[in-house]
Formats: structure tokens, C-alpha cells, sequence
């Protein structure tokens, strides 16, 4: 079943048409602490601007832009001419760990009075009367 989920579904991680575009084309450049991992092409032969080189991620495990880290994703977008493997980014302390969406996931965000918690919450308090039509 895995050699069919990659030659039929990119969402599921890359196909056999990138692993043979990356082999043929691609330079690997790196990979983030999430697994994912960077290349770069090896010309400008197929980039939009002419002078600049195409570079892409394979996800590791599900495809999800969010899984690329701040670092990473300058280079991505060429804000950083060097990659975070050779010229790593300044992290300052007061900043947190990249996590991706957890939308979604048994790891999202649930208030209090959010409907997958019991949807229970305190009244509204203060000066807020419903409106009712007349």
C-alpha cells in the first residue's frame, strides 16, 4: 500500500514523480529538526526569475506548510541567501520553539466553554442583554 499512497497521493508525503525530479534535478541542502528535508536546483533552468535557483521541501509524513520552521522558510523565500545549515539563524531567548497547526489534532487549543470540551461555560456577566425580536 505505501508504494501505491506514493505514486498516487502527495498528501501523504512526496510521490514518485518528485523523488525522481528531486533525484534528477535537486541538490539536497539539508533537513530541519522535524524531519523534513530542503533542496535546492542544481540550475536556473526551470526557475521563474532567470538567476535564481528553484528550491522545495519534501515533508516528512504529511504535507503541511506549517511544519517549516522560521529559518528554514527565509531560505524557502529567499530572505536568507544562505541556508540555516551553514548560516544558522539567531535565536534570541525570550523565543519559542516553532510548532506547526495543530488544528485539527488531539494537541489543538481547547478553551473553556469550547464544544469539544462539554460546550459548558460561565454566564455572560456585565451589561449584555440578548436581543429578541419583538
Amino acid at each position: 500500500m505505501s508504494l501505491l499512497k506514493t505514486i498516487f497521493t502527495w498528501w501523504n508525503g512526496a510521490t514518485t514523480g518528485i523523488y525522481f525530479t528531486t533525484w534528477r534535478r535537486g541538490r539536497f541542502v539539508g533537513q530541519d529538526e522535524l524531519g523534513n528535508r530542503y533542496y535546492e536546483a542544481r540550475d536556473d533552468r526551470d526557475s521563474y526569475d532567470k538567476g535564481r535557483k528553484r528550491r522545495w521541501v519534501i515533508y516528512k509524513g504529511y504535507a503541511d506548510a506549517s511544519k517549516v520552521t522560521p529559518d528554514w522558510h527565509g531560505w524557502l523565500r529567499y530572505t536568507f541567501d544562505e541556508p540555516p545549515t551553514s548560516t544558522p539563524l539567531l535565536r534570541r531567548a525570550w523565543e519559542k520553539d516553532h510548532l506547526p497547526n495543530l488544528t485539527g489534532t488531539i494537541y489543538a487549543r481547547r478553551p473553556q466553554g469550547a464544544i469539544s470540551r462539554g460546550g459548558d461555560r460561565q454566564r455572560a456577566t456585565g451589561d449584555y442583554e440578548a436581543w429578541t425580536p419583538e
